[in-house]
């Protein structure tokens, strides 16, 4: 059992700590990244001007061909931080994609406290469009697309993978034509109905990351939570997953990732999920060489 406001709290401390825009810190940001990486920043992906519709891309030096593309969705409770967000504690995960001839391109999307769910997902899929469509201009190999995300984006890759196959109308605004290859999930949340069993019915209590998220809490509108969560949507056409989840979450329950997991189980999806020993929601503990050999493996399997 675990309560919403408490998780409110933590997410907000966390996204300070781990994902305070580093917008401001540009040439900082390229320094996670091997020397002479292309870079290619502030791409307007949805035809508007808005921030929150940037991407950037990243690409190895003197690329050759066409590349296959991971696409990074950043954490922050859906309601903060910005596409430079995770990769300061994932620093030699981000070099590996690079170093192994991966292209790279993190999103931004909108935020829960300015847009209700599902503009978020609408915006990711929008984002891999683009990149589809564009595939060529950038040295992206368009049928070679993985998706990797962190707590709220973890969510977030975990619903496109998990939907892509299931075409479902109000996740998209115009027509999807990327397939997701594989899904790297880092303590994600993926079954909003568990947090509708939180017992936390003050009156004034504020509005928590997922209530902002839906427009309601869950026990509220457990239609849209159902609808919201990445497990409604798991079929045996998914692809390839691995789940990756710290023990010690204080945030969101490794209950989520084991549930996750088991329906992906029962439904013939391969699938992996690490439950890092004593870890908490996020950090450098996550950045371990044995979970960036795991996540490889999938990529290299998925994207050959």
């Amino acid at each position: 059992m675990y309560y919403i406001h408490r998780m409110k709290i933590i997410y907000l401390c966390i996204a300070l700590l781990m994902g305070i825009s580093l917008l401001a810190q540009q040439p900082k940001q390229l320094q996670l990244f091997p020397q002479g990486t292309v870079f290619h920043q502030n791409i307007p992906y949805a035809n508007d001007t808005s921030q929150k519709h940037l991407l950037d891309i990243y690409l190895p030096p003197d690329a050759k061909g066409n590349l296959p593309l991971v696409v990074w969705i950043h954490g922050g409770a859906w309601m903060l931080n910005d596409k430079y967000a995770d990769m300061g504690y994932m620093k030699q995960t981000v070099k590996s994609f690079i170093d192994s001839g991966y292209a790279l391109a993190s999103i931004n999307y909108r935020y829960s406290t300015d847009s209700v769910f599902p503009a978020q997902i609408r915006d990711c899929n929008t984002a891999i469009e683009f990149l589809y469509q564009h595939a060529g201009q950038y040295h992206i190999d368009r049928n070679k697309i993985a998706v990797i995300g962190f707590s709220a984006g973890g969510h977030l890759a975990s619903l496109l993978a998990l939907s892509n196959n299931n075409h479902v109308p109000a996740f998209s605004t115009s027509p999807v034509h990327f397939t997701v290859k594989t899904c790297l999930d880092f303590y994600g949340p993926a079954d909003f109905i568990m947090f509708a069993s939180n017992p936390d019915t003050a009156v004034n209590n504020q509005p928590d990351p997922l209530t902002l998220l839906l427009g309601a809490s869950p026990v509220d509108r457990p239609d849209l939570a159902k609808r919201a969560s990445p497990v409604t949507y798991i079929d045996k056409n998914d692809p390839p997953f691995l789940i990756v989840q710290g023990e010690k979450d204080q945030s969101v329950p490794n209950t989520q990732s084991k549930l996750l997991h088991s329906w992906l189980n029962l439904n013939g999806v391969k699938n992996d999920l690490i439950i890092v020993p004593n870890a908490p929601h996020y950090g450098e503990m996550f950045d371990a060489e044995y979970i960036r050999k795991k996540a490889f493996e999938y990529l290299r399997e998925a994207l050959r």
